[in-house]
């Protein structure tokens, strides 16, 4: 530096001065984007970069399962392949101008390998969403059709399409159950019944995972679900059997098909927990097709049609008047030989009487002889009484269908007419389900429960998460009166009853038959054209095992009284339900109708019905022989093959035979008494021998 001369010295520096200023003001510059990516807009180019290298998926959890009480799954969830798109994906990295003529190309090839629309894809595509469903639901042929479009060794690759497994409800008894059950819509939500009641714990939790995309666009999870159990949809068990069900639809169609009738309801219950056994509503409908069906036969009959109940009032109005003590058991009551004006109206009897007791006024339900017990307990203690039993209020399940019915117009009392007709039943309207309750608290001592339609409630590794368990709403009738109507209401199924066609074969049935004329909404008044015609009991009447409602709404003109059409109906649910639940006839007993008011004062008010009607037999008639009383005219049965099967397949089996199963023992069938291929009379006992499995 020291022989340059120091003009050119000073150049050099001079450029090096202004080289280092221009490296510092780059370096200030770079310095300066580097904070401004970093810092200042480090959020959003890291949310853009997460965008491009990360994916958010939803996984929706598998739907839980329905079961019946015993397990066997009425709802289930299969997974099938759906396919999704992802429109960003699909056009990355094509030039801008050749994007229309590209996304027309895609939309053609997938609308051709999916059996699609061009427009229905190219609206997807249009839509630029980085997830949309494509086509759900698809053939195998379509899945294989998908995985060609993808391929990469093709020179235009579709990408952005994915086969999602998705789950699809499917209903394995087809309609069995299906108004109480409901569906599922394509999208995963409840629709109708049950699956709409529970939907959030049967849906279970949507969560999200990520996952990073590696330079070919294909997917890899990064991060896994932690705890895919928690976030399946709970497990729901029902109280119904399915084969109580089976039985209550099966004679619940015949008999719509038989009398030609507009609908219909069947309800089963235990009376002693409140649990419903066999919920039935027809017509009905397959939820696995439910999109081909009219919507009204999802309607619930059972829940949410309300009926003027009619004579099957009776019972509740004379229980209300023994309780109240405006009546007695032995008081003879004037029925004005068939007529009696009250008000503007005159009410009329079918059965043309003088006098009646109480017990024969249930018996061949007389209108004049309730009215006048009505009247005698006056307005307020038959309208408070009504309440007592369920009616007018809420029923306690879940189902959003459920009705409420109506016992009087807001803001009066009832006139004398208006009580009167009351009593039997006209003027008001209830569900079915609240006419089987009621009655269920006059077989249950007296107890009014809530109805009980789930059992309980698991996770998706069975822990239990809710449990049902008889809730006691309140003690409507002392149980002394609740063993005397179960007395008064046998009558109605023997000797000169309204109700004979309910006998059950062995057993003694408590119940009452009803004939309520509908109104005409043209012109608001009762005609004879139509009927909701109803039978409610319960069997045995002294050891209540089984409540049972069956309503038949609008019969043909030829047959429209309930013990000509529901009598019988109930006769044949019941004596099946028996004997699949294994309940023999042994101990059932008759009852004179002179006896009810001896019985009534000899029995002490503490004690139980079941308790008392079992240390005492009021007449002592033995009960028929069950092969004498269920023999129809002589048939001859084959004792099946059954050898190897499980208590409650066999039993089924061997009632569908028309023979009476005695179990003895549990696991698997090794032998039967009489042998298999004996010929017996139907209605004979067969023994069921069951040893454990090794």
């Amino acid at each position: 530096m020291k022989n340059i001369p120091v003009q050119r010295r000073r150049g050099i520096r001079i450029r090096a001065g202004i080289l280092c200023a221009l490296l510092g003001v780059g370096l200030g510059v770079v310095l300066n984007g580097a904070w401004d990516i970093e810092v200042s807009d480090g959020d959003a180019w890291r949310t853009l970069a997460e965008k491009q290298r990360l994916r958010q998926l939803h996984v929706a959890p598998k739907r839980g399962t329905v079961y019946d009480r015993s397990g066997t799954a009425l709802a289930i969830s299969v997974e099938v392949p759906s396919i999704s798109i992802d429109a960003v994906e699909m056009l990355r990295g094509i030039d801008e101008k050749f994007i229309p003529s590209r996304t027309e190309s895609f939309a053609v090839r997938i609308a051709e390998s999916l059996h699609m629309t061009v427009p229905e894809v190219a609206d997807k595509l249009a839509r630029g969403k980085r997830f949309a469903w494509l086509k759900r639901r698809v053939t195998s042929e379509e899945v294989a059709a998908v995985h060609a479009l993808s391929n990469s060794n093709q020179r235009y690759p579709v990408r952005g399409l994915s086969v999602e497994g998705e789950g699809r409800r499917f209903y394995p008894h087809r309609e069995l159950a299906a108004p109480v059950l409901g569906f599922v819509s394509p999208d995963g939500q409840g629709r109708e019944g049950m699956e709409l009641a529970l939907d959030e714990q049967l849906r279970g939790r949507v969560d999200e995972i990520r996952g990073l995309r590696d330079r070919a666009g294909r997917l890899i999870f990064s991060e896994g679900i932690q705890d895919e159990a928690a976030l399946a949809g709970h497990n729901v068990f029902l109280s119904i059997d399915q084969s109580i069900q089976f039985i209550a639809e099966r004679e619940l169609d015949a008999a719509l098909k038989t009398h030609e009738a507009k609908a219909g309801s069947i309800i089963v219950v235990d009376p002693q927990t409140g649990e419903i056994l066999a919920l039935a509503s027809a017509p009905g409908f397959n939820p696995n097709d439910y999109n081909v069906a009219d919507a009204s036969v999802f309607r619930n009959h059972a829940l949410s049609d309300v009926f003027e109940p009619g004579s099957t009032m009776k019972m509740f109005s004379m229980a209300a008047a023994l309780s109240a003590n405006s009546v007695k058991l032995d008081e003879p009551i004037y029925c004005e030989e068939g007529r009696m004006p009250i008000d503007n109206i005159v009410i009329h009897d079918t059965h043309v009487s003088k006098w009646l007791t109480p017990t024969q006024i249930l018996q061949i339900s007389s209108n004049i002889g309730i009215a006048k017990i009505a009247l005698g307990l006056g307005e307020e203690k038959l309208y408070q009484s009504f309440r007592r039993f369920g009616f007018g209020e809420n029923s306690g399940l879940p189902l959003q269908s459920t009705s409420h019915g109506v016992l009087r117009p807001r803001g009066r009392p009832w006139v004398p007419v208006e009580t009167a007709s009351a009593a039997f039943g006209q003027g008001v309207s209830v569900t079915n389900l609240q006419m089987t309750m009621a009655i269920a608290a006059l077989a249950n001592h007296g107890v009014l429960l809530e109805p009980i339609l789930v059992s309980k409630v698991t996770d998706s590794s069975g822990v239990v998460l809710s449990e049902a368990t008889p809730k006691v709403r309140r003690q409507v009738v002392s149980p002394r009166i609740a063993r005397i109507m179960a007395e008064m209401l046998s009558s109605v199924t023997e000797g000169d009853g309204t109700g004979v066609e309910a006998a059950v074969a062995g057993f003694r049935v408590a119940g009452k038959t009803a004939t309520a004329q509908k109104i005409d909404p043209a012109t608001g008044r009762y005609n004879d054209l139509h009927y909701v015609t109803s039978f409610v009991g319960f069997v045995p009447a002294e050891r209540p095992r089984l409540v049972i409602s069956v309503v038949i709404d609008e019969p043909s003109a030829g047959a429209n009284s309930g013990g000509s059409v529901a009598a019988p109906v109930f006769r044949r649910v019941a004596d099946r339900t028996l004997q699949y639940l294994g309940v023999r006839p042994d101990g059932s007993r008759a009852v004179k109708l002179t006896d009810v008011a001896e019985y009534a004062k000899t029995t002490d008010p503490a004690d139980t019905a079941h308790a008392a009607l079992a240390r005492k037999s009021v007449v002592g008639v033995p009960a028929p022989r069950v092969a004498e009383a269920l023999l129809p005219g002589g048939e001859v049965a084959t004792v099946p093959s059954v050898e190897g099967m499980p208590v409650r397949a066999a039993v089924q089996v061997v009632v569908e035979k028309g023979l009476i199963p005695l179990v003895e023992g549990s696991g698997r069938l090794v032998r039967t008494e009489p042998p298999v291929g004996a010929r017996v009379p139907k209605g004979s006992k067969l023994l069921l021998v069951f040893e454990p499995s090794m």
